[in-house]
């Protein structure tokens, strides 16, 4: 399958109504609310809803879901009209798709264009190792000006969902993985136990005075210090291939 032969559009009635209601709330006579919202305004509600979402695939609530999935959508939607109407952004909800659809068939060679016909031709299956392996080396293509494997990673993560990002990165660098000698040996099987033994970190930091969060923070500025320190190690030997 070539990028000729992409899936055609479809109409979707429903999307195409709720863009049209909230370009309404936003014109002149509109919504006052809604007409004085700016990026920054709505960085907060954007967070809650991501959460209110997570909340709601978590607890396998399917009207929830649809509930949440849409108020996730609306914020995509509310923050590319507010584009489209400020001076130096003028993008509107239609460019951020096209950029989107670029970069997903950018990014699946093996589904689009000529790899994707080599594959076939041989008849090898790509596995999701070959695909996250090439999705990484398309990415730095796309990014040349990304010098480390840190760049682009939002600080502003939950600490916790920070450290496996980190960690994941830090193992494409070569680093040894710091796991204590204790959870080595008596590690969680499943994520139950994993889930408890996380509670049981912070009810013993709470016991003592210790804010976990911030005892993570600071142990994940230290891995990214160490990370940094690892590329520069590797970056003789890279120039030198």
């Amino acid at each position: 399958m070539t990028q000729q032969e992409l899936a055609s559009p479809q109409p979707h009635p429903q999307l195409e109504q709720l863009i049209a209601v909230l370009e309404q709330l936003r014109a002149p006579g509109g919504c006052a609310w809604d007409a004085e919202q700016t990026h920054e305004s709505l960085v907060r509600y954007l967070v809650e809803e991501s959460y209110e979402l997570i909340d709601a695939i978590e607890s396998g609530n399917r009207d929830g879901l649809i509930e949440e999935l849409g108020d996730v959508l609306y914020q995509v939607i509310f923050h590319s009209d507010i584009a489209a109407h400020t001076p130096g952004e003028e993008f509107t909800l239609e460019d951020v798709a096209a950029h989107m659809t670029a970069k997903m068939v950018g990014r699946h060679p093996h589904v689009y264009g000529q790899l994707a016909d080599e594959l076939a031709a041989n008849e090898i299956t790509d596995t999701a190792s070959d695909v996250n392996a090439r999705w990484d080396e398309i990415k730095k293509v796309e990014k040349p000006s990304r010098t480390s494997v840190l760049d682009g990673v939002p600080q502003g993560m939950p600490a916790l969902a920070l450290a496996d990002k980190l960690l994941g990165k830090a193992e494409k660098l070569g680093m040894p993985t710091p796991i204590s000698p204790t959870l080595a040996t008596d590690g969680a099987e499943s994520e139950l136990e994993l889930g408890d033994q996380l509670l049981g970190i912070v009810a013993v930091a709470r016991e003592k005075g210790l804010d976990p969060e911030r005892a993570l923070r600071a142990a994940l500025r230290g891995l990214q210090e160490q990370m940094r320190e690892r590329e520069s190690e590797l970056a003789p030997a890279a120039k030198s291939e």
